[in-house]
């Protein structure tokens, strides 16, 4: 018999045993939808074959008659054999959709292109000196705002007839928050302001707090005799 969805209308070929003589309940395997099938319509039976009356033959009619109408052989018919591993109404497993890859790292993506406009709108808003103000730092300048106080300059001759040549002084961080110490570059100069030797002096630590104050000292050996004048600077800004 031939069964129709009644949501879907997907139609199915399915044997008459399937159902039952007393009707079943069926699921379509394309909507997942459930319904009572009524059992198949029985074919109404053949009329009984009208009752003739056997004419009187002679012994010449009965051999007429056997030779025209000859016994037809019988035709044999296979049964219909239901597979036992296939039921076409069976429970099926949960459906469970694929999970699609592409609109999770459409996610992910977007994601991260929301948190990099929030940081953009921080910087606009705040700017960045005021982000590192609210981290207790502060951004470097052109110009540092630390102060350098030097000693006097010591020259001392060794007993190997080398001189050394010494200087000392401190870094003084006069502003409110905390600074970075960069390097201190010594310079030593002629009478005529002629730069003759230099060299790079090392902070102790590179980073100073408001109002505190580090001393930094170096030694150079056999420097030009006609140095005449030190002048110290942070890298990257003018001498002082």
């Amino acid at each position: 018999m031939i069964l129709e969805c009644p949501e879907c209308t997907t139609r199915y070929l399915v044997p008459d045993s399937a159902i039952g003589p007393s009707g079943r309940t069926v699921r379509c395997a394309n909507c997942r939808h459930s319904w009572f099938q009524d059992p198949p319509t029985p074919d109404p039976a053949p009329p009984p074959p009208p009752l003739r009356t056997p004419p009187v033959a002679t012994a010449g009619d009965a051999i007429v008659a056997a030779v025209a109408d000859p016994v037809a052989p019988p035709v044999f018919v296979e049964p219909y054999v239901e597979p036992a591993s296939y039921d076409a109404f069976a429970p099926q497993p949960p459906f469970r959709p694929r999970r699609n890859m592409a609109r999770r790292w459409t996610y992910i993506a977007a994601a991260a292109g929301l948190a990099m406009l929030v940081a953009v709108a921080a910087i606009v808003w705040l700017g960045a000196p005021g982000i590192a103000g609210r981290l207790g730092l502060s951004i470097a300048s052109d110009e540092s705002p630390l102060k350098l106080k030097d000693n006097p300059i010591e020259r001392r001759q060794l007993e190997n007839g080398s001189e050394l040549f010494a200087v000392s002084g401190q870094v003084v961080n006069p502003s409110g928050a905390m600074q970075r110490v960069p390097d201190i570059r010594a310079e030593l100069r002629d009478a005529q302001g002629k730069l003759v030797y230099s060299w790079t002096i090392t902070p102790q630590q590179r980073s100073l707090s408001a109002g505190a104050t580090i001393d930094f000292n170096s030694a150079k050996l056999d420097v030009p005799a006609n140095s005449k004048r030190l002048e110290l600077s942070f890298a990257g800004e003018a001498a002082r």
